[in-house]
């Protein structure tokens, strides 16, 4: 009750906000008359005065005013586009590092160069960060013109692209790309063998176009740079071959076996299924008689069933991925674009593989990893801007820490949401979706045809055709034009058939687009253009009139984002329009979250063939079950989140380190403190501190030394003759003793070589034990779910034995630097650049694959959530920890003790 009434009275936190920024506006507005007097030239030297102003230290919120109205100008002058005053709003809220919310058709691209512009003056380079390469090449050419008017560079990164140009790319004041090449750029950075083979500046301001698109959908997707591991192709290609011998699990007869969990995407062997799979394996000489498929030797049989049952019974051809080229390639979900180059893990990739049949590509090891999560949490300051963020708001701002802000629309919208159709099976469904179509279309309507799936498209579009409906498909299969069918959907009577939300990015303008064809012409007149604009009039005029664009929804999606984005479509910039979502009780949503209450509702209707429900009550039943799959979905992202963020400190540490090694000219200081830690923690294992001479193991110290550290130390005659000798001189001694063999190695090799060889020692010792030890936490985090089951908090005990492994690794790589530097023989610059030489081959050799991996939700033990409420706010940035400070790992320990004993 108090709150709507404190809402009346002050307004909502958006009004507010919108309020406090419209002053701004004003401000601006009243340049606009100062500015028209400006020459063309003028631009490029105020952009010049304003970045000397910024370099000297003026806050950017200062120039704010002026550099907008500067854009407003400009963009009139060399795009012949006026930034409306709801676009100047949009613009503050990406500066101010939020999230702008703007209809479809709102311009959210003419929007970003407001906040982009402002932040390329301080002069550390500006992200735009879009969805696809074609996206980023159209935006940067399109906005390109006015950057290059104000006097701004401009870059644009993509995949393929040689050393020189990408590097270039990111020295331009603004760089556009995509999310994947912005983060695998990010990886190779931290792989590269010198600062030179680094490309990207430091990661200061981004602008994320389709912002829900990349950071909610994207999330679950982790970016793997990978290398070829062992074949198991055949053992795919075995248990591809039994698994059609198993059937799912009955409710009625409570027989079969496997169960399949559509909730939770999740499959279990029953016990009878388990008997029949280790009888299978046993016939064909896989599995010793008598053997369990649960014992320790056979759990990889166990990892492959699992991976088949899960390829042949919910993952389907033409709805999670289709064949390309004799390649599985990858449907996205939520867009219904394909996904060339990415892979399923945990073998899954490989199962789909053979079950259609393909040729198995090995399984990958993973070099470098990250999620667009941690990524994007490490620039200074980050903002987005999409048509449907507000459903998200509350997981944006609790993960990244960005508000969304609704900016209101130039004009009212005018499209008519019309409530929900419920149908008793999918049938009925498609025979009212091919009515509607051919009485829109004989009214004069476009028609948008939205589906979830290709296969789904396919079937409608074969309807159609029945129907002898004139229509154009738009699917994964037809990625290349989507664009250009997507610019000509709005003419009048056009049927548009598309999968999910493919074409995002580009409007559907009614009458179709006129400038479209007239970039078929060659050099147009202007007669000729004259005659398509008035023909396009005249076909707007004609939708128009007949009521606007009409979008049909097939199904709900699992989000009501994504079906937001269907809906908005329709209704741009004040358009009539109307929308209409058909459903049925046997679509996976109904079917999984809400057919049982609508199911009785129905029966107790006595409905009849070919009738449908509609009211306001199914539209919300079908809500509320869209709500649980989103906070579903969330708690599996945030989970997610919750286990990478160990990953994150530790991948930070290590990378922080290689470019502090890469960045010093001479590194023998903390070569020397490795030495000193590695040989006193040897000595401690064969003389325990404060302890007594007969416990003393002095034989296998000598051995130890010669073997490890090429030290012959005649330990035991140096006790006889000096009898004076204990625990703490003799350590001093060795330590003396093993410098001393270093330094004559130094003034044999010189110090300048000798220097240049102990950082190619540390970074080749640092990448390869990094690699071990990523397959390492890849197992952790497989298997640690299985702790729940003893009643241990999974998180708490991924958390104890990452840091363990992380302990064990900085072990490792100080062990290993000091052993080598200790046996090898430097005798020349050429040995030096030999072995710089192999290093470079063998990660070359590695890298032969770049690659994505979605990860599908794991079946866990429930855990509550921890209280999110309680996490520190996000760094994004990692400042220098003294020696003697608390390690920030939380161990406990000194860092010189501990991370920092590595430095």
């Amino acid at each position: 009750m108090i709150t709507p009434l404190l809402k009346k009275i002050f307004g909502s936190k958006n009004e507010r906000e919108l309020k406090r920024i419209r002053k701004v506006v004003q401000q601006i507005n009243a340049l606009e008359p100062e500015l028209k007097s400006l020459a063309d030239a003028d631009f490029a030297l105020r952009t010049q005065a304003l970045k000397a102003r910024a370099a000297n230290g003026e806050p950017l919120d200062k120039l704010l005013p002026e550099s907008f109205a500067l854009v407003r100008e400009g963009s009139i002058r060399a795009m012949d586009m006026r930034h409306f005053d709801v676009q100047m709003i949009g613009g503050m809220v990406l500066h101010e590092g939020q999230i702008a919310e703007m209809r479809t058709g709102e311009g959210k691209t003419l929007v970003a160069t407001l906040a982009v512009y402002l932040n390329a003056l301080a002069g550390k380079g500006v992200h735009v960060v879009t969805v696809n390469d074609y996206l980023a090449r159209r935006d940067a050419e399109w906005m390109g013109k006015l950057y290059k008017f104000l006097g701004l560079s401009i870059g644009v990164i993509y995949s393929g692209q040689n050393q020189e140009e990408k590097r270039a790319a990111y020295q331009a004041d603004i760089t556009y790309g995509t999310n994947n090449e912005f983060g695998f750029d990010y990886l190779r950075d931290n792989m590269a063998f010198s600062l030179e083979e680094r490309v990207q500046r430091e990661l200061n301001y981004a602008v994320i176009d389709e912002v829900d698109s990349i950071l909610i959908d994207e999330a679950r997707t982790p970016l793997i740079i990978s290398g070829a591991a062992e074949d198991s192709s055949a053992m795919y290609r075995l248990i591809n071959r039994l698994v059609p011998a198993l059937t799912p699990w009955d409710e009625a007869t409570d027989l079969g076996d496997f169960i399949i969990d559509e909730k939770q995407r999740s499959l279990e062997l029953t016990e009878q299924g388990h008997q029949i799979v280790e009888d299978l394996l046993a016939k064909e000489g896989v599995l010793k008689e008598g053997a369990s498929l649960y014992s320790s030797a056979n759990l990889n049989l166990l990892h492959h069933i699992q991976s088949a049952l899960r390829a042949h019974h919910m993952f389907n051809k033409d709805v999670d991925y289709i064949v390309s080229e004799g390649l599985v390639v990858i449907v996205d979900e939520h867009t219904g674009r394909t996904m060339p180059g990415r892979r399923w893990g945990e073998g899954l990739h490989q199962a789909i593989e053979a079950k259609e049949g393909l040729n198995i590509q090995a399984e990958s090891q993973t070099l470098a990893s990250t999620t667009f999560q941690n990524y994007f949490r490490l620039y200074a300051k980050l903002s987005g801007m999409t048509g449907t963020a507000d459903t998200e708001a509350y997981e944006f701002n609790h993960i990244y820490g960005l508000n969304v802000v609704v900016i209101p629309t130039n004009r009212a919208v005018q499209r008519k949401d019309l409530n929900d159709l419920v149908f008793m099976s999918a049938e009925e469904k498609f025979e009212a979706i091919i009515k509607d179509v051919q009485y829109t279309v004989e009214k004069g309507q476009p028609v948008l045809v939205g589906t979830a799936s290709i296969e789904t498209s396919e079937y409608v579009s074969g309807l159609l055709k029945k129907a002898g409906i004139t229509h154009k498909v738009l699917n994964a299969k037809q990625h290349e034009s989507e664009a250009e069918i997507i610019a000509q959907a709005g003419r009048p009577g056009a049927v548009t058939l598309a999968t999910n939300m493919a074409g995002r990015g580009t409007d559907i303008k009614l009458g179709g687009n006129w400038e479209v064809e007239a970039e078929k012409l060659d050099n147009p007149t202007a007669a000729q253009l004259e005659t398509l604009k008035a023909a396009w009039q005249e076909r707007h005029d004609a939708v128009l009139a007949s009521g606007g664009l009409h979008v049909i929804g097939t199904e709900r999606h699992e989000s009501r984002r994504i079906d937001n984005q269907l809906r908005g479509r329709s209704g741009r910039q004040g358009d009539l329009g109307t929308t209409r979502f058909f459903l049925s009780l046997e679509d996976s949503l109904m079917r999984i979250f809400a057919s049982d209450r609508v199911k009785s509702m129905m029966t107790m209707l006595g409905m009849k063939r070919g009738e449908a429900i509609e009211h306001k009550m199914v539209t919300n039943a079908v809500e509320k079950a869209q709500r649980k799959v989103e906070g579903r979905n969330f708690d599996i992202r945030k989970q997610l989140l919750e286990y990478d963020d160990v990953n994150n400190d530790q991948r930070s540490v290590i990378y922080n380190q290689r470019r502090e090694i890469l960045e010093a000219t001479d590194i023998a200081e903390e070569v020397e403190e490795m030495r000193e830690d590695v040989l006193d923690s040897a000595i401690s294992q064969f003389i325990p501190p404060q302890s007594m001479p007969e416990q003393w193991r002095v034989t296998e110290l000598e051995n130890y030394l010669a073997t490890e550290f090429n030290l012959p130390a005649a330990v035991q005659q140096w006790l006889d003759e000096d009898k004076s000798l204990h625990e703490e001189s003799l350590r001093q001694k060795l330590q003396t003793t093993l410098k001393t063999t270093y330094k004559e190695k130094e003034d044999i090799a010189g110090a300048e070589l000798l220097r240049k060889f102990e950082q190619q020692i540390m970074l080749q010792v640092l990448d390869t034990r990094w690699k071990e030890h990523l397959q390492s936490m890849d197992q952790l985090r497989q298997g640690i779910h299985l702790r729940g089951y003893a009643q241990k908090n999974p998180k708490q005990e991924y958390k104890r034995e990452a840091f363990t492994l992380f302990e064990h690794f900085l072990s490792n790589v100080r062990s290993d630097v000091v052993r080598i530097l200790s046996h090898v023989k430097i005798r020349s610059p050429e040995e030096v650049e030999a072995i710089e030489n192999q290093r470079r081959a063998e990660a070359e050799a590695l890298m032969q694959r770049q690659t994505t991996r979605h990860e599908m939700p794991v079946s866990e033990p429930s855990i509550p959530p921890a209280d999110m409420d309680s996490t520190q706010p996000f760094k994004r940035d990692f400042p220098k920890v003294g020696r003697n400070d608390i390690c920030p790992c939380g161990s406990g320990k000194k860092y010189k003790q501990c991370h920092g004993k590595l430095n």
